[in-house]
């Protein structure tokens, strides 16, 4: 029997009310004594890493989060991380760069009720979650949820309220769990004998996102400058750059990178991703400037890949070089 460790990090899962609000507060503990029937699928230890609201949850908390399972990971089998939905898509992104090529499965699940009542969804997540770590072919980094299972990197908070609250971006669902079954859409990625994954312990939280909008001038885009290492700009359809490549924002951008800062293009549209080539207001400032681009990364996964990339590397060419080299699909282009 497969031997699964339970990492518990707070969120709407782990929630009382306080009387100002939900709050975390249910311990680990707690909650596995909420599901019994997990002891039919693994044996089952757990681990109080935190009790947040996901709100709350950033990038130092990631790192505590993988060396968390770098520190146990030959003691276990798998490991499933209760976490809040409001940035659980991000967490899940980011243990996708943290921890790469993992041949135990890493499964990061939730709820949008809490795991005390009645008619919560927490159960069923946490079942479904244990069983799919269970599996013999489970690897690498997932999200499990309303009986979909999603790349760690392709996933996205959808909804803020309704149980089928994350979807899986531009990428197939690995699979579906209905009535205690695994049903696969994707063939499993298969590891040799004896495998380690690849653990990273940096990250560079300095980066910034954005959003642009009509009419929007390129002030507060210097004025940030000193204070980021990065910026993620936010633009129209399949990309382009109010003003072109000699308005006020493509100026405030050569300002960046003349500063060695980093830059990366990509859409505010939720699927299909951006394609700068495509009209002459984003090509022509695509290879002025030599700007990156997330062509059909999620925003989630475009803000982790770039936080984990410049804490391996600063050099233009450095990462370049690694921000366009795929990991967990997150980047077909």
């Amino acid at each position: 029997m497969k031997h699964i460790l339970m990492l518990a990090t707070g969120g709407t899962i782990a929630s009382k009310e306080s009387g100002r609000g939900l709050s975390p507060a249910i311990t680990s503990e707690e909650i596995l004594s909420y599901v019994p029937s997990l002891g039919s699928l693994c044996r089952v230890e757990a681990v109080q890493l935190m009790n947040l609201d996901s709100t709350n949850v950033g990038p130092a908390h990631w790192l505590e989060m993988a060396g968390a399972i770098r520190e146990r990971y030959d003691r276990y089998d798998g490991f499933v991380i209760t976490h809040g939905t409001d940035t659980m898509a991000y967490t899940a992104a980011a243990l996708s760069y943290l921890i790469q090529a993992s041949p135990k499965p890493i499964v990061i699940t939730g709820s949008q009720k809490s795991i005390c009542l009645h008619d919560t969804d927490a159960r069923m997540n946490l079942y479904n979650s244990f069983l799919y770590a269970a599996d013999d072919d489970s690897h690498d980094v997932s999200l499990v949820f309303d009986g979909k299972v999603i790349l760690g990197t392709r996933a996205r908070k959808e909804r803020t309220k309704s149980y089928n609250a994350f979807s899986s971006v531009d990428y197939p669902e690995i699979g579906v769990i209905r009535d205690g079954k695994l049903i696969r859409y994707l063939a499993p990625k298969q590891y040799m004998d004896g495998a380690k994954p690849t653990f990273y312990d940096k990250l560079e939280e300095r980066v910034l996102l954005l959003t642009l909008i009509p009419g929007m001038g390129a002030e507060g885009l210097r004025r940030l400058r000193d204070s980021y290492q990065a910026v993620i700009l936010q633009s129209f359809g399949v990309g382009g750059l109010p003003g072109g490549e000699s308005g006020p924002l493509a100026q405030a951008i050569g300002e960046w990178l003349d500063a060695g800062r980093t830059i990366v293009m990509m859409t505010q549209v939720p699927y299909e991703g951006s394609d700068m080539a495509v009209y002459q207001v984003g090509q022509q400032v695509k290879e002025k400037f030599q700007l990156l681009e997330a062509y059909n990364m999620t925003l989630e996964g475009a803000t982790a890949k770039l936080m984990w990339v410049l804490g391996q590397t600063q050099s233009p060419e450095g990462v370049r070089a690694l921000f366009y080299r795929p990991v967990c699909h997150d980047l077909i282009c």
